[in-house]
């Protein structure tokens, strides 16, 4: 059996009736099936329908390097649910949901070996069926994550303490399976490492050049930062790549404009810097475009006019189908970016009740194809945390929507989303 934090979530199965729950439950079921020696016959009655149509992904075969001390457990690993083969069953896990994984790698060695090596939710990813789930942070060393598709709570175990890192400022983004979070010290910068496979914090690969206030974004399993401050202060113009995959920084060309405090996004295959500050008192309103294919970057002007004060959070901004979006917490405001003109436009209110301090404390992230604004509203003693969303469509205002509530500090710290 699996060791509780092997994995990110253990559920028993099979679970509610819950639309997502069929693919882990029929998982489950071809299981019993195949322990107790019965053959599965999968091209008859309702189970042929059900693995049917909906198994026309074909992917190729993972190597496992995970030793057997039996004849059994080589078995179980080769072809995971022996009665519908290796591929099938990959099929079969690749639509189970990834809080199922827990669960499921609980029942053999091969399970456990392919759900921790990452190859699901990278082939998840490839087929276009990975989901978003977000994490957030609203107090120092705890961090959980929500599962909007799903209406799903997760904790993530505590960081491993450190009085100086919780003291420091920190910035997070997701990458891959891991959940990256910066900070510093006394005078160096360090990373804790968070991921799903394991369910478990460790340190963290350093930046060629460490640094902090920076702007950054991932796709898939890579991920760009941009700009901020070195140990001394110094405001970079530098830029780095990482790799999930390889665990490894590159160097990129430098930006334009050294800057901190800024924002990073993806959008129409290239990575966008948005506004931050020159200096203490210098706000910048251009933004600056890295053409990953020629390695070149592009000033553009007044990108980021009137999104943010000097005194205010970095521009909050995120991309739903290649548009980009801000949360402008001086007016209350989403804008939409008019790529074309090089303008912003306002399209309405962002929700009343989450509050925040000139933009700290509240998190504007896109989430599939939403927008979410994760924040609480001001009270005394005992706080609430609070997820609003709400699917961008052309030529309507926005329509928030609550979609989940709890118990909770009311200020977000540091908030990422995972596509898994």
């Amino acid at each position: 059996m699996l060791e509780g934090r092997a994995c990110l979530i253990s559920r028993a199965l099979p679970s509610s009736c819950e639309q997502e729950s069929k693919w882990a439950y029929m998982t489950h079921h071809l299981l019993e099936r195949t322990c107790n020696k019965r053959p599965l016959d999968v091209s008859s009655g309702d189970q042929g329908d059900l693995l049917g149509k909906d198994m026309e992904i074909r992917t190729k075969s993972i190597k496992l390097t995970e030793s057997s001390t039996s004849k059994s457990d080589s078995s179980d690993s080769n072809n995971l649910i022996s009665s519908i083969g290796r591929d099938n069953s990959i099929s079969c896990l690749l639509r189970c949901s990834p809080s199922d994984y827990g669960s499921l790698a609980s029942v053999n060695r091969g399970f456990r070996s392919l759900i921790r090596s990452g190859e699901l939710y990278r082939l998840r990813r490839m087929h276009g069926i990975a989901e978003p789930w977000v994490y957030f942070s609203c107090t120092v060393e705890e961090w959980e994550a929500y599962d909007p598709y799903r209406a799903r709570w997760i904790n993530l175990p505590k960081m491993p303490h450190n009085e100086c890192f919780m003291s420091s400022d920190k910035e997070s983004l997701a990458v891959g399976t891991e959940l990256l979070v910066f900070g510093k010290v006394v005078y160096s910068h360090i990373v804790l490492r968070y991921s799903i496979l394991t369910n478990s914090w460790s340190p963290g690969v350093v930046m060629n050049l460490p640094r902090c206030l920076f702007g950054s974004a991932s796709f898939g399993e890579k991920a760009i930062f941009a700009g901020g401050c070195d140990a001394r202060g110094a405001i970079l113009n530098s830029a780095e790549l990482y790799s999930s995959e390889t665990k490894t920084w590159t160097t990129l060309p430098s930006m334009n404009r050294p800057r901190k405090m800024c924002s990073g996004v993806f959008m129409d295959g290239k990575f966008y810097v948005v506004g931050g500050m020159a200096s203490h008192t210098e706000l910048l309103t251009c933004g600056e475009e890295f053409d990953i294919e020629k390695g070149t970057w592009r000033i553009i002007p007044n990108m980021s006019l009137g999104l943010n004060g000097a005194s205010g959070a970095p521009p909050l901004v995120a991309v739903v189908n290649n548009e980009l979006y801000a949360a402008h917490y001086g007016d209350e405001e989403v804008r939409k970016y008019d790529k074309k003109n090089n303008v912003w436009i306002t399209l309405g209110r962002l929700p009343e009740r989450p509050a925040s301090m000139n933009g700290w404390g509240l998190a504007f992230r896109a989430c599939g194809e939403q927008l979410i604004v994760i924040g609480g509203p001001r009270a005394l003693g005992g706080g609430v945390i609070e997820l609003h969303s709400w699917v961008p469509k052309d030529g309507e205002p926005p329509e928030w929507k609550m979609i989940a509530r709890k118990q909770s500090g009311s200020f977000v710290y540091n908030c990422a989303v995972m596509i898994c």
